[in-house]
Protein backbone atom coordinates (compact mmCIF):
# COMPACT_ATOMS: atom_id res chain seq x y z
CA UNK A 1 0.00 0.00 0.00
CA UNK A 2 1.39 3.40 -0.98
CA UNK A 3 1.91 6.33 1.38
CA UNK A 4 -1.05 8.22 -0.07
CA UNK A 5 -3.31 5.19 0.27
CA UNK A 6 -2.32 4.75 3.92
CA UNK A 7 -3.09 8.42 4.60
CA UNK A 8 -6.52 8.17 2.98
CA UNK A 9 -7.27 4.96 4.89
CA UNK A 10 -6.31 6.56 8.21
CA UNK A 11 -8.43 9.66 7.54
CA UNK A 12 -11.41 7.51 6.61
CA UNK A 13 -11.31 5.51 9.85
CA UNK A 14 -10.75 8.64 11.92
CA UNK A 15 -13.87 10.17 10.37
CA UNK A 16 -15.77 6.93 11.00
CA UNK A 17 -14.85 6.87 14.71
CA UNK A 18 -15.54 10.59 15.12
CA UNK A 19 -18.81 10.27 13.22
CA UNK A 20 -19.98 7.54 15.59
CA UNK A 21 -19.22 9.80 18.58
CA UNK A 22 -21.18 12.65 16.99
CA UNK A 23 -24.06 10.28 16.34
CA UNK A 24 -24.11 9.30 20.01
CA UNK A 25 -24.03 12.96 21.03
CA UNK A 26 -26.98 13.73 18.75
CA UNK A 27 -28.92 10.77 20.15
CA UNK A 28 -28.13 11.87 23.71
CA UNK A 29 -29.37 15.43 23.10
CA UNK A 30 -32.41 14.11 21.30
CA UNK A 31 -33.26 11.86 24.26
CA UNK A 32 -32.99 14.80 26.68
CA UNK A 33 -35.64 16.69 24.69
CA UNK A 34 -37.66 13.53 24.26
CA UNK A 35 -37.86 13.01 28.05
CA UNK A 36 -39.44 16.46 28.44
CA UNK A 37 -42.24 15.53 26.09
CA UNK A 38 -42.76 11.86 26.94
CA UNK A 39 -42.50 9.43 29.82
CA UNK A 40 -41.71 6.45 27.58
CA UNK A 41 -39.50 3.94 29.38
CA UNK A 42 -37.22 3.19 26.43
CA UNK A 43 -36.03 6.83 26.26
CA UNK A 44 -34.05 6.45 29.47
CA UNK A 45 -32.39 3.32 28.20
CA UNK A 46 -31.42 4.95 24.89
CA UNK A 47 -30.18 8.02 26.72
CA UNK A 48 -28.06 5.88 29.09
CA UNK A 49 -26.59 3.99 26.14
CA UNK A 50 -25.74 7.22 24.25
CA UNK A 51 -24.30 8.89 27.35
CA UNK A 52 -22.05 6.00 28.21
CA UNK A 53 -21.07 5.60 24.54
CA UNK A 54 -19.90 9.22 24.46
CA UNK A 55 -17.84 8.68 27.61
CA UNK A 56 -16.28 5.54 26.13
CA UNK A 57 -15.60 7.29 22.82
CA UNK A 58 -13.97 10.30 24.51
CA UNK A 59 -11.88 8.10 26.81
CA UNK A 60 -10.55 5.98 23.95
CA UNK A 61 -10.05 9.05 21.75
CA UNK A 62 -7.91 10.51 24.50
CA UNK A 63 -5.96 7.26 24.92
CA UNK A 64 -5.32 6.84 21.19
CA UNK A 65 -4.48 10.49 20.61
CA UNK A 66 -2.16 10.60 23.62
CA UNK A 67 0.07 8.05 21.92
CA UNK A 68 0.89 10.31 18.98
CA UNK A 69 -0.10 13.89 19.95
CA UNK A 70 -1.05 16.20 22.75
CA UNK A 71 -4.86 15.98 22.88
CA UNK A 72 -6.28 19.23 21.47
CA UNK A 73 -2.73 20.60 21.57
CA UNK A 74 -2.71 20.75 25.37
CA UNK A 75 0.60 19.46 26.84
CA UNK A 76 -1.01 17.17 29.38
CA UNK A 77 1.53 15.00 31.27
CA UNK A 78 2.09 11.52 29.84
CA UNK A 79 0.69 12.39 26.42
CA UNK A 80 2.43 12.52 23.02
CA UNK A 81 4.15 9.34 24.23
CA UNK A 82 5.78 8.25 20.97
CA UNK A 83 7.58 11.52 20.41
CA UNK A 84 8.63 11.90 24.04
CA UNK A 85 9.80 8.29 24.40
CA UNK A 86 11.44 7.66 21.03
CA UNK A 87 14.84 6.83 22.58
CA UNK A 88 13.33 4.28 24.96
CA UNK A 89 11.16 2.88 22.16
CA UNK A 90 14.24 2.46 19.95
CA UNK A 91 16.18 0.72 22.72
CA UNK A 92 13.29 -1.58 23.59
CA UNK A 93 12.61 -2.39 19.95
CA UNK A 94 16.27 -3.18 19.30
CA UNK A 95 16.50 -5.37 22.40
CA UNK A 96 13.23 -7.08 21.48
CA UNK A 97 14.47 -8.01 18.01
CA UNK A 98 17.82 -9.26 19.32
CA UNK A 99 16.38 -11.21 22.25
CA UNK A 100 13.48 -12.78 20.37
CA UNK A 101 14.62 -13.15 16.75
CA UNK A 102 18.42 -13.04 16.44
CA UNK A 103 19.15 -15.96 18.75
CA UNK A 104 20.69 -19.29 17.83
CA UNK A 105 17.58 -21.42 18.31
CA UNK A 106 15.44 -19.14 16.14
CA UNK A 107 17.79 -18.57 13.22
CA UNK A 108 19.23 -22.11 13.00
CA UNK A 109 16.18 -23.67 11.26
CA UNK A 110 16.21 -20.96 8.59
CA UNK A 111 19.98 -21.15 8.13
CA UNK A 112 19.81 -24.93 7.71
CA UNK A 113 17.33 -24.51 4.86
CA UNK A 114 19.71 -22.36 2.81
CA UNK A 115 20.60 -23.97 -0.53
CA UNK A 116 22.61 -21.31 -2.29
CA UNK A 117 24.75 -23.47 -4.58
CA UNK A 118 21.90 -25.14 -6.46
CA UNK A 119 20.07 -21.85 -7.03
CA UNK A 120 23.32 -20.15 -8.10
CA UNK A 121 24.09 -22.94 -10.58
CA UNK A 122 20.62 -22.72 -12.13
CA UNK A 123 20.76 -18.93 -12.24
CA UNK A 124 24.21 -18.89 -13.85
CA UNK A 125 23.14 -21.59 -16.30
CA UNK A 126 20.97 -19.08 -18.12
CA UNK A 127 22.71 -17.18 -20.93
CA UNK A 128 20.58 -14.16 -20.11
CA UNK A 129 21.80 -14.16 -16.51
CA UNK A 130 25.40 -14.76 -17.58
CA UNK A 131 25.20 -11.74 -19.90
CA UNK A 132 23.60 -9.70 -17.11
CA UNK A 133 26.35 -10.67 -14.68
CA UNK A 134 29.03 -9.81 -17.23
CA UNK A 135 27.46 -6.43 -18.00
CA UNK A 136 27.04 -5.50 -14.34
CA UNK A 137 30.56 -6.65 -13.49
CA UNK A 138 31.96 -4.73 -16.47
CA UNK A 139 30.12 -1.58 -15.45
CA UNK A 140 31.42 -1.87 -11.89
CA UNK A 141 35.01 -2.43 -13.05
CA UNK A 142 34.84 0.47 -15.51
CA UNK A 143 33.35 2.72 -12.84
CA UNK A 144 36.15 1.77 -10.43
CA UNK A 145 38.80 2.39 -13.10
CA UNK A 146 37.38 5.82 -13.91
CA UNK A 147 37.23 6.85 -10.25
CA UNK A 148 40.79 5.79 -9.44
CA UNK A 149 43.27 8.63 -8.89
CA UNK A 150 45.81 8.20 -11.70
CA UNK A 151 48.50 10.24 -9.92
CA UNK A 152 48.22 8.18 -6.74
CA UNK A 153 48.32 4.90 -8.67
CA UNK A 154 51.38 6.09 -10.60
CA UNK A 155 53.09 7.18 -7.37
CA UNK A 156 52.35 3.80 -5.81
CA UNK A 157 53.74 1.91 -8.82
CA UNK A 158 56.81 4.15 -8.88
CA UNK A 159 57.40 3.57 -5.17
CA UNK A 160 57.09 -0.19 -5.58
CA UNK A 161 59.39 -0.14 -8.63
CA UNK A 162 61.99 1.92 -6.74
CA UNK A 163 61.92 -0.47 -3.78
CA UNK A 164 62.18 -3.42 -6.14
CA UNK A 165 65.18 -1.98 -7.96
CA UNK A 166 66.94 -1.26 -4.69
CA UNK A 167 66.39 -4.78 -3.43
CA UNK A 168 67.28 -6.56 -6.68
CA UNK A 169 70.66 -8.40 -6.71
CA UNK A 170 71.68 -6.83 -10.01
CA UNK A 171 75.02 -8.68 -10.16
CA UNK A 172 73.46 -12.10 -9.80
CA UNK A 173 70.61 -11.27 -12.17
CA UNK A 174 72.97 -10.00 -14.86
CA UNK A 175 75.31 -12.94 -14.49
CA UNK A 176 72.37 -15.37 -14.49
CA UNK A 177 71.07 -13.76 -17.67
CA UNK A 178 74.45 -14.35 -19.33
CA UNK A 179 74.48 -17.95 -18.05
CA UNK A 180 71.05 -18.47 -19.57
CA UNK A 181 72.20 -17.07 -22.91
CA UNK A 182 75.18 -19.44 -22.88
CA UNK A 183 73.02 -22.41 -21.86
CA UNK A 184 70.65 -21.74 -24.76
CA UNK A 185 73.55 -21.04 -27.17
CA UNK A 186 71.95 -17.72 -28.03
CA UNK A 187 75.42 -16.15 -28.33
CA UNK A 188 76.16 -18.36 -31.33
CA UNK A 189 73.48 -16.65 -33.39
CA UNK A 190 74.87 -13.25 -32.35
CA UNK A 191 78.44 -14.21 -33.36
CA UNK A 192 77.18 -15.59 -36.67
CA UNK A 193 75.24 -12.40 -37.40
CA UNK A 194 78.21 -10.16 -36.48
CA UNK A 195 80.65 -12.21 -38.57
CA UNK A 196 78.27 -12.08 -41.53
CA UNK A 197 77.85 -8.31 -41.26
CA UNK A 198 81.62 -7.76 -41.04
CA UNK A 199 82.19 -10.01 -44.08
CA UNK A 200 79.56 -8.15 -46.09
CA UNK A 201 80.95 -4.78 -45.04
CA UNK A 202 84.48 -5.75 -46.12
CA UNK A 203 83.26 -7.13 -49.45
CA UNK A 204 81.15 -4.07 -50.16
CA UNK A 205 83.89 -1.59 -49.23
CA UNK A 206 86.92 -2.99 -51.11
CA UNK A 207 87.71 0.44 -52.59
CA UNK A 208 87.82 1.93 -49.10
CA UNK A 209 90.43 -0.67 -48.14
CA UNK A 210 92.44 0.14 -51.27
CA UNK A 211 92.38 3.83 -50.43
CA UNK A 212 93.55 3.16 -46.88
CA UNK A 213 96.37 0.89 -48.09
CA UNK A 214 97.46 3.38 -50.75
CA UNK A 215 97.39 6.23 -48.22
CA UNK A 216 99.58 4.36 -45.74
CA UNK A 217 101.87 2.82 -48.42
CA UNK A 218 105.42 4.06 -49.22
CA UNK A 219 105.38 6.43 -52.23
CA UNK A 220 107.93 4.35 -54.18
CA UNK A 221 105.63 1.29 -54.20
CA UNK A 222 103.67 1.08 -57.47
CA UNK A 223 99.89 1.46 -57.38
CA UNK A 224 99.19 -2.00 -58.77
CA UNK A 225 101.10 -3.45 -55.81
CA UNK A 226 98.93 -1.48 -53.39
CA UNK A 227 95.82 -2.67 -55.18
CA UNK A 228 97.02 -6.23 -55.12
CA UNK A 229 97.85 -5.95 -51.43
CA UNK A 230 94.46 -4.36 -50.68
CA UNK A 231 92.71 -7.11 -52.63
CA UNK A 232 94.59 -9.75 -50.64
CA UNK A 233 93.68 -8.07 -47.37
CA UNK A 234 90.02 -7.75 -48.38
CA UNK A 235 89.71 -11.32 -49.56
CA UNK A 236 91.62 -12.66 -46.57
CA UNK A 237 89.46 -10.81 -44.03
CA UNK A 238 86.24 -11.70 -45.85
CA UNK A 239 87.27 -15.36 -45.99
CA UNK A 240 88.28 -15.30 -42.33
CA UNK A 241 84.93 -13.92 -41.14
CA UNK A 242 83.08 -16.28 -43.50
CA UNK A 243 84.86 -19.16 -41.77
CA UNK A 244 83.74 -17.78 -38.40
CA UNK A 245 80.20 -17.46 -39.75
CA UNK A 246 79.97 -21.01 -41.05
CA UNK A 247 82.19 -22.98 -38.68
CA UNK A 248 80.33 -23.51 -35.41
CA UNK A 249 83.53 -24.87 -33.81
CA UNK A 250 85.79 -22.03 -34.91
CA UNK A 251 88.54 -21.01 -32.50
CA UNK A 252 87.28 -17.44 -32.38
CA UNK A 253 83.85 -18.65 -31.31
CA UNK A 254 85.47 -20.72 -28.57
CA UNK A 255 87.49 -17.71 -27.38
CA UNK A 256 84.38 -15.51 -27.40
CA UNK A 257 82.54 -18.08 -25.27
CA UNK A 258 85.46 -18.22 -22.86
CA UNK A 259 85.47 -14.42 -22.55
CA UNK A 260 81.73 -14.34 -21.95
CA UNK A 261 82.06 -17.01 -19.23
CA UNK A 262 84.93 -15.11 -17.64
CA UNK A 263 82.91 -11.87 -17.78
CA UNK A 264 79.93 -13.55 -16.12
CA UNK A 265 82.19 -14.73 -13.29
CA UNK A 266 83.66 -11.24 -12.88
CA UNK A 267 80.17 -9.75 -12.95
CA UNK A 268 79.02 -12.04 -10.17
CA UNK A 269 82.03 -11.77 -7.84
CA UNK A 270 83.71 -8.40 -8.40
CA UNK A 271 82.26 -5.68 -6.10
CA UNK A 272 83.20 -3.03 -8.67
CA UNK A 273 80.40 -4.28 -10.91
CA UNK A 274 77.91 -3.94 -8.07
CA UNK A 275 78.69 -0.23 -7.84
CA UNK A 276 78.58 0.17 -11.62
CA UNK A 277 75.24 -1.60 -11.99
CA UNK A 278 73.71 0.34 -9.09
CA UNK A 279 74.95 3.55 -10.66
CA UNK A 280 73.37 2.62 -13.99
CA UNK A 281 70.10 1.72 -12.25
CA UNK A 282 70.16 4.99 -10.28
CA UNK A 283 70.62 7.03 -13.45
CA UNK A 284 67.91 5.09 -15.23
CA UNK A 285 65.43 5.00 -12.34
CA UNK A 286 65.32 8.53 -10.93
CA UNK A 287 62.16 9.50 -9.06
CA UNK A 288 60.99 11.70 -11.94
CA UNK A 289 61.60 9.03 -14.57
CA UNK A 290 59.97 6.30 -12.51
CA UNK A 291 56.89 8.49 -11.96
CA UNK A 292 56.73 9.27 -15.66
CA UNK A 293 57.21 5.62 -16.67
CA UNK A 294 54.67 4.43 -14.08
CA UNK A 295 52.01 6.95 -15.06
CA UNK A 296 52.46 6.24 -18.75
CA UNK A 297 52.26 2.48 -18.14
CA UNK A 298 49.20 2.83 -15.87
CA UNK A 299 47.30 5.06 -18.32
CA UNK A 300 47.96 2.59 -21.13
CA UNK A 301 46.82 -0.34 -18.99
CA UNK A 302 43.73 1.57 -17.86
CA UNK A 303 42.83 2.59 -21.40
CA UNK A 304 43.35 -0.91 -22.76
CA UNK A 305 41.28 -2.48 -19.98
CA UNK A 306 38.43 0.01 -20.41
CA UNK A 307 38.29 -0.48 -24.18
CA UNK A 308 38.53 -4.25 -23.88
CA UNK A 309 35.84 -4.50 -21.19
CA UNK A 310 33.43 -2.29 -23.14
CA UNK A 311 33.89 -4.35 -26.29
CA UNK A 312 31.21 -7.04 -26.50
CA UNK A 313 33.53 -9.31 -28.52
CA UNK A 314 36.63 -8.78 -26.40
CA UNK A 315 38.84 -11.67 -25.35
CA UNK A 316 38.40 -10.80 -21.68
CA UNK A 317 34.59 -10.93 -21.86
CA UNK A 318 34.68 -14.13 -23.90
CA UNK A 319 37.03 -15.73 -21.38
CA UNK A 320 34.89 -14.66 -18.41
CA UNK A 321 31.72 -15.87 -20.12
CA UNK A 322 33.25 -19.28 -20.82
CA UNK A 323 34.52 -19.57 -17.26
CA UNK A 324 31.13 -18.65 -15.78
CA UNK A 325 29.36 -21.17 -18.03
CA UNK A 326 31.87 -23.89 -17.19
CA UNK A 327 31.64 -23.13 -13.47
CA UNK A 328 27.82 -23.25 -13.59
CA UNK A 329 27.88 -26.60 -15.41
CA UNK A 330 30.39 -28.09 -12.97
CA UNK A 331 28.49 -26.76 -9.98
CA UNK A 332 25.19 -28.13 -11.29
CA UNK A 333 26.66 -31.64 -11.69
CA UNK A 334 28.87 -31.71 -8.61
CA UNK A 335 26.77 -32.51 -5.54
CA UNK A 336 29.86 -32.61 -3.32
CA UNK A 337 30.84 -29.07 -4.31
CA UNK A 338 27.26 -27.86 -3.78
CA UNK A 339 27.24 -29.35 -0.32
CA UNK A 340 30.56 -27.72 0.56
CA UNK A 341 29.41 -24.31 -0.69
CA UNK A 342 26.09 -24.57 1.15
CA UNK A 343 27.84 -25.58 4.37
CA UNK A 344 30.24 -22.68 4.04
CA UNK A 345 27.41 -20.20 3.37
CA UNK A 346 25.35 -21.53 6.28
CA UNK A 347 28.26 -21.44 8.67
CA UNK A 348 29.29 -17.94 7.58
CA UNK A 349 25.72 -16.59 7.74
CA UNK A 350 25.11 -18.21 11.14
CA UNK A 351 28.37 -16.87 12.52
CA UNK A 352 27.85 -13.41 11.00
CA UNK A 353 24.31 -13.02 12.35
CA UNK A 354 25.20 -14.14 15.87
CA UNK A 355 28.35 -12.06 15.95
CA UNK A 356 26.53 -8.91 14.84
CA UNK A 357 23.19 -9.42 16.58
CA UNK A 358 23.96 -6.71 19.12
CA UNK A 359 25.00 -4.37 16.33
CA UNK A 360 21.63 -5.01 14.68
CA UNK A 361 19.95 -4.02 17.94
CA UNK A 362 22.11 -0.90 18.14
CA UNK A 363 21.26 -0.07 14.54
CA UNK A 364 17.53 -0.29 15.23
CA UNK A 365 17.89 1.68 18.46
CA UNK A 366 20.02 4.42 16.89
CA UNK A 367 17.85 4.64 13.78
CA UNK A 368 14.66 5.06 15.79
CA UNK A 369 16.39 7.33 18.30
CA UNK A 370 17.76 9.58 15.56
CA UNK A 371 14.42 10.01 13.84
CA UNK A 372 12.76 13.34 14.41
CA UNK A 373 10.12 12.82 17.11
CA UNK A 374 7.29 14.21 15.04
CA UNK A 375 8.31 12.11 12.03
CA UNK A 376 8.49 8.91 14.12
CA UNK A 377 5.08 9.59 15.61
CA UNK A 378 3.58 10.18 12.17
CA UNK A 379 5.19 7.03 10.75
CA UNK A 380 3.81 4.84 13.51
CA UNK A 381 0.39 6.45 13.39
CA UNK A 382 0.27 5.88 9.66
CA UNK A 383 1.08 2.18 10.12
CA UNK A 384 -1.17 1.33 13.09
CA UNK A 385 -3.52 4.34 13.31
CA UNK A 386 -6.27 2.65 11.31
CA UNK A 387 -6.41 -0.27 13.77
CA UNK A 388 -6.33 2.13 16.71
CA UNK A 389 -9.42 3.89 15.36
CA UNK A 390 -11.27 0.62 15.82
CA UNK A 391 -10.43 0.94 19.52
CA UNK A 392 -12.35 4.22 19.49
CA UNK A 393 -15.26 2.58 17.66
CA UNK A 394 -15.25 -0.42 20.00
CA UNK A 395 -14.93 1.90 23.00
CA UNK A 396 -18.01 3.79 21.86
CA UNK A 397 -20.09 0.64 21.45
CA UNK A 398 -18.77 -1.17 24.54
CA UNK A 399 -19.14 1.98 26.64
CA UNK A 400 -22.72 2.30 25.47
CA UNK A 401 -23.48 -1.31 26.35
CA UNK A 402 -21.88 -0.99 29.80
CA UNK A 403 -23.85 2.17 30.42
CA UNK A 404 -27.03 0.43 29.31
CA UNK A 405 -26.32 -2.53 31.61
CA UNK A 406 -25.60 -0.27 34.58
CA UNK A 407 -28.75 1.76 33.92
CA UNK A 408 -30.79 -1.42 33.68
CA UNK A 409 -29.32 -2.77 36.93
CA UNK A 410 -30.04 0.53 38.66
CA UNK A 411 -33.66 0.32 37.54
CA UNK A 412 -33.93 -3.27 38.74
CA UNK A 413 -32.42 -2.42 42.10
Amino acid sequence: MSFEEKQQNLKYHKRLATGLFILMAVVFVAMIFAQKKSDATFIGYVKAFAEAAMVGALADWFAVTALFHHPMGIPIPHTNLIENSKKRIGDNLGNFVVDNFLIADNIRPYINKLTVADKAAKWLGSQKNTALLLNETSNIVIDILQKLDDDKIAALLASKASNLLQSLPLQDLSASAIDYVLAQNEQEAAVTAVAKKIKEFISENEKLVQEKVHKESFFLIPGFVDRKLANKITNGLATYFEEIENDKKHRVRHEINEQIIHFAGELRSNPIWKEKLQGIAAKFATAEKLNAYSKDAWLKIKSSLTIDIKNEDSIVRAYLSNEITAFAANLNDDAVMQNKIDKFVRYSAYKLILRNSKKAGELISNTVGNWEGRALSEKLELEVGKDLQFIRINGTLVGGLVGLILYTLSKLI
